[in-house]
């Protein structure tokens, strides 16, 4: 049946595919520039933040100071999720994306004008604390859209968990693209890029965010929201209504994801700093590594997407948790042989079970929450994981080697976060191929069954 817009005749099939189109494309792009803007950050923290605002401690000290204003980002996603989550189940999906953007964009490319702790002391790193909670407010607001305007155009149930995982492909494109520009400003000459090259790619921000606004002005609300608008079923407080209907699979979903965002911060934060500073190796060999890892998940994250319509969203998101596990330890000893090939490899392999589990999870996620709730649902759903997992992950991985100075440490952490997400992932509702159209919430004690026909 082909999609419908409020107010407008339904639209041919023809339409509708360039829609969906269009929307797949809209999102990807969009959520590439927000993870850019967002692990730009991540990257430049471990590398020169804590000899820039925080000269006067001891490196491992300095190193968890520049680690909690990174966490501060994480902090704020869930206020992120609570306010868009919001407007984007009462104004629209599209609308809503456009103020993420537009808010994420503005304060990474205000972090490249921030004097440091040498200019004016403490208040440089107050700056990057303030600005860093804006980058996740923004960030806390995205996800759940890009994902919904994409999977919300799907013409078939039948390939929703593929076409859910290309606004997932804009953490590896973004990931990418921000340690591609880093590399190549960190060639720099003498000190140049920790005196000014280090800004270069925050300004690049605001190019990509006219890029991305374009993109956006130019795609249609999802059919399913433009239904609810329609038959007039949008709620007054989104938010509070999904927190009261389904408290559970917000938890389930935050703790699902323990697997893929702690280790993921571990593999491509933290190993910055532990590279360089414990294992000696070459900041532009760590930065080559992450970059060939966002490539090989440039495939794998829809694949995995792809097999997950053909096996089941819950079962491959769980043999992905399951071999997180067990790669920490292998990761920790390929990379503390101190190998420059080994290290390569570790850091390009660790990215393929975070796939497994990244390609199928915004289905697995968005599918557990009824239409006029969704965004609000998956968006807290998936970014109280912020506070549990990602956030912390550096800074508990640089406390558990400071205190055993053993990465086998940090290998232990991320086999606990596996152990988490298998448990909250079983208790997940698999909903593969099911009709996400339809409210499917409303009848008293029929709870998460859909209606049929």
């Amino acid at each position: 049946m082909a999609a419908t817009q409020s107010g407008a005749m339904p639209l041919s099939n023809e339409e509708a595919r360039r829609q969906l189109r269009r929307a797949v494309i809209a999102s990807t792009i969009g959520t590439t520039i927000e993870w850019y803007d967002f692990f730009l950050y991540s990257t430049v923290t471990g590398l020169v933040f804590a000899k820039l605002f925080f000269p006067e401690s001891d490196p491992l000290v300095g190193t968890l100071q520049a680690f909690l204003i990174y966490a501060v980002g994480f902090i704020a996603r869930p206020v992120g999720a609570a306010i868009f989550g919001h407007y984007g189940d009462r104004i629209g999906r599209k609308a809503t994306l456009i103020v993420t953007l537009l808010l994420m964009g503005f304060a990474t490319f205000a972090v490249g004008f921030v004097p440091t702790y040498e200019s004016i002391g403490i208040w440089g790193a107050i700056l990057l604390t303030v600005l860093r909670f804006i980058q996740g407010v923004g960030v806390g607001g995205e996800w759940g859209g890009s994902v919904l305007m994409s999977m919300e155009w799907a013409r078939t149930n039948k390939h929703r968990g593929f076409v859910a995982s290309w606004p997932q492909f804009g953490v590896p494109a973004g990931l990418f693209v921000a340690n591609l520009v880093v590399l190549a400003t960190s060639e720099l000459s003498g000190s140049a890029f920790l005196t000014w090259g280090w800004r270069v790619p925050f300004f690049f921000s605001i190019v990509l965010v006219a890029i991305g606004l374009y993109i956006r002005l130019n795609i249609l609300e999802t059919p399913i929201f433009a239904k609810l608008l329609a038959e007039n079923r949008i709620e007054k407080a989104p938010m509070l209504e999904v927190l009261r209907r389904q408290p559970k699979d917000i938890l389930l979903s935050a703790f699902a994801r323990m697997a893929e965002q702690a280790p993921f911060y571990i593999f491509t934060a933290f190993i910055f700093a532990y590279g360089v500073k414990t294992l000696g190796a070459s900041r532009d060999l760590l930065l080559t590594a992450v970059l060939a890892a966002a490539v090989l998940e440039f495939i794998t994250i829809p694949l995995f997407g792809h097999i997950s319509d053909l096996i089941g969203r819950r079962r491959m998101y769980m043999i992905g948790a399951a071999a997180v596990g067990i790669f920490g330890f292998i990761f920790f000893y390929m990379v503390d042989t101190r190998n420059p090939m080994w290290i390569f490899a570790a850091i390009v392999l660790s990215l393929v079970p975070h796939a497994m589990m990244y390609g199928p999870q915004a289905a697995l996620i968005a599918e557990s929450f009824t239409g006029r709730l969704r965004y609000s649902g998956a968006s807290m759903g998936y970014q109280l994981a912020s506070i549990i997992a990602g956030g912390p992950a550096p800074l508990i991985a640089t406390a558990l080697f400071a205190y055993f100075h053993s990465g086998l440490a940090v290998a232990g952490y991320i086999f606990v976060c596996a152990v988490i997400s298998l448990a909250a992932a079983s208790r997940l509702g698999d909903y593969t191929n099911k009709d996400i159209s339809r409210e499917y919430d409303d009848v008293p004690g029929r709870r998460h069954r859909f209606h049929l026909n």
